[in-house]
């Protein structure tokens, strides 16, 4: 049994040496050392034998094991380098060629317009606030002077949550929790989303984007909203921006007022985006009621303000053209590839 045993470790180093891959190498190892491996055979016969022979049958068994196993291992080495240096030689890169040119996007026009009209104000000395979408009825509606039983609720299709928290129907509520913070002189915009139950058309959405405005000081006058939204039109659109004032009401603001410019499509002649009026409004504004002072902390006999809201999305057609407010919300890249 021990020239067997010679026999097979000869084979299988001749096996051994000849696979060519991992997978003929794997073969030779099991046919020597598998379950049913020559090997194996070799020591189940050893039941037949003397002790002494067991002994020295089962002594040259585990080494013909051993020497298998070091001269598989080392086989697979030797597979596994060869490999490497194929994929090497087979995968050079070439590290002269010209990459590949990968797409760059942009930011969204409605981001670009933000920035610009932030740039706007801050160079006029104001801040920029936020205030939470998810918003409590009392700076939704009531601190703003719309109470409960108020016509103005109707007209703002909110979208409720409970009985006392909503989606905020425009930034306004920020004003409020700006003066319980904050003490005059107060100079704040706060852009952010807002959320009213719209039929979605060329000029209006259930989500847009507002950008409230507020300054609050002693002697703060009308000429001076007119002053400040006057140069913001024109800082954005160019001196030559036409806009008009006209009177209005709003629950928060008195007295109240609409801000238009002029069509771009038409020039002021009348069109559907117009409505053939020939011009769009871009924002309401007005000076703070005296009662929203007081819901705010401050006094109004001592401190006067005026606040705006302007529409983003309003602001964005104006700047870029653009006659359809879908376009900016519907993601199609060769739309915003222009932009």
């Amino acid at each position: 049994m021990e020239n067997k045993i010679s026999e097979i470790v000869g084979a299988a180093r001749e096996a051994i040496s000849n696979a060519a891959d991992p997978v003929a190498l794997d073969a030779a190892r099991v046919r020597f050392l598998g379950k049913k491996g020559e090997l194996t055979a070799i020591l189940k016969g050893m039941g037949k034998l003397t002790p002494d022979e067991r002994k020295a049958v089962g002594q040259a068994a585990n080494d013909a094991r051993a020497v298998i196993e070091q001269a598989l291992g080392k086989k697979l080495d030797e597979l596994r380098a060869a490999e490497l240096e194929r994929r090497l030689q087979e995968e050079v890169l070439d590290v002269t060629m010209p990459g590949k040119q990968r797409p760059i996007g942009h930011r969204h026009p409605l981001e670009q317009v933000l920035d610009e009209v932030k740039e706007i104000f801050l160079g006029m000395g104001f801040d920029v606030v936020s205030g939470p979408e998810v918003e409590l009825d009392y700076y939704n509606f009531e601190a703003l002077n719309i109470p409960k039983d108020h016509p103005a609720r109707d007209t703002q299709d909110t979208f409720y949550i409970s009985d006392n928290v909503v989606l905020r129907t425009q930034t306004s509520p920020v004003q409020i929790r700006t003066m319980e913070q904050r003490k005059p002189p107060i100079r704040i915009i706060a852009p952010g989303k807002v959320y009213r139950s719209d039929a979605v058309d060329a000029t209006h959405s259930p989500v847009f984007h507002q950008i409230e405005g507020m300054v609050i000081d002693k002697g703060v006058t009308m000429a001076d909203l007119k002053g400040t939204l006057d140069a913001f039109a024109k800082r954005m659109y160019g001196e030559q921006t036409v806009t008009r004032f006209r009177p209005h009401h709003f629950p928060f603001t008195e007295p109240s007022a609409e801000m238009d410019f002029r069509c771009f499509a038409c020039e002021g002649k009348g069109c559907r985006l117009c409505k053939n009026e020939g011009w769009i409004e871009i924002l309401g504004c007005g000076m703070i009621h005296p009662a929203v002072l007081k819901n705010g902390g401050i006094d109004p006999e001592v401190y006067s303000g005026f606040a705006f809201g302007i529409g983003l999305e309003r602001v964005a057609m104006r700047r870029f053209e653009i006659d359809d407010l879908r376009l900016l919300f519907e993601n199609d890249l060769r739309f915003l590839g222009q932009l």
